[in-house]
């Protein structure tokens, strides 16, 4: 019987990422288990099914990972949490968390026009326990949501969760260990999308920016789970048609409705998608109708 795992994915080519694996080992306890790819495997000692691997290449165009894991460690894997550095062309400081996929070309891994499955529920907690360790350490980083970019393409829900956004902070310890401590945080109570309450609504989000700057204030103060999301940039480029908004909705688990960020949008594309969704029976809804969260 194969065993049912939490993969923590790192790579050995990325700073922030190995850092944010080695505060994961020093903040609690784990056995080594196994080789994988030339790199120890670690078994968490108490909760058993959370495994950390390193890769030796880049994660986002490293593909195939699932099936690997099960032919080679007997691992059958039902969740990704991909720790990683995040760069951006402003170099600011940033702490996030994205779904996976691609809207128009795969520049940067997976497969072009096609989304991997989103962890809504999974994500959009580590969101908000990153939001308050950084806050309590008083970090000068933003901590939000990026929408949904990059592979690599998986078959399970996965996340990434990012320190941004230059060498100098990828190599910093404390928003490492920021970030490894929100992962242990989630994984007390939290392994798989089920473990959390049906009471959380999730949707997917259309419209605004690659920060998400809407979706992510929506989520820390309602009681609402996001999965992928598609920014008007994909929009503007003609990327986004029934097939992604389909696939948008389908690998978002558990997915109850929609939500605009009608600023975001030009009236005739808001109207255009709230058609589109009215059509295909999937509820938009408005921030005045979602519960509000009591963190």
């Amino acid at each position: 019987m194969k065993q049912i795992t939490v993969l923590i994915i790192a790579s050995s080519e990325d700073p922030a990422s190995i850092n944010i694996k080695n505060s994961l080992l020093e903040q609690t306890s784990w056995d080594k288990t196994n080789i994988f790819l030339k790199n120890e495997v670690y078994h968490h000692k108490e909760m058993k099914n959370i495994v950390i691997l390193t890769i030796p290449d880049s994660k986002i165009t490293h593909e195939n990972i699932v099936a690997e894991v099960k032919q080679n460690l007997g691992l059958e894997a039902k969740q990704a949490i991909f720790i990683s550095r995040h760069t951006s062309k402003t170099g600011e400081p940033t702490l996030t968390v994205h779904p996976l996929g691609n809207y128009g070309l795969a520049e940067f891994g997976g497969k072009s026009n096609t989304l991997s499955f989103s962890s809504p529920k999974i994500m959009t907690q580590l969101l908000r326990i990153l939001k308050k360790n950084a806050k309590e350490k008083k970090l000068y980083h933003k901590v939000c949501f990026e929408v949904t970019h990059h592979g690599p393409y998986m078959t399970i829900p996965a996340v990434f969760i990012e320190v941004g956004s230059t060498e100098e902070e990828w190599n910093k310890k404390l928003p490492a260990k920021i970030v490894a401590k929100t992962i242990l945080n989630l994984l007390q109570n939290h392994h798989y999308e089920e473990d959390f309450e049906k009471e959380m609504p999730v949707l997917v989000g259309v419209g605004g920016g690659h920060y998400a700057p809407r979706f992510t204030d929506v989520a820390l103060e309602k009681n609402i789970a996001f999965g992928h999301m598609i920014p008007s940039y994909q929009i503007n480029a003609g990327n986004v048609n029934s097939n992604m908004i389909k696939q948008a909705l389908d690998r978002t688990p558990n997915v109850e409705g929609v939500y605009i960020h009608r600023k975001a949008l030009k009236k005739s594309q808001v109207t255009e998608f709230r058609q589109w969704f009215e059509e295909n029976g999937i509820p938009v809804l408005s921030s005045k109708e979602l519960p509000n969260l009591s963190f």
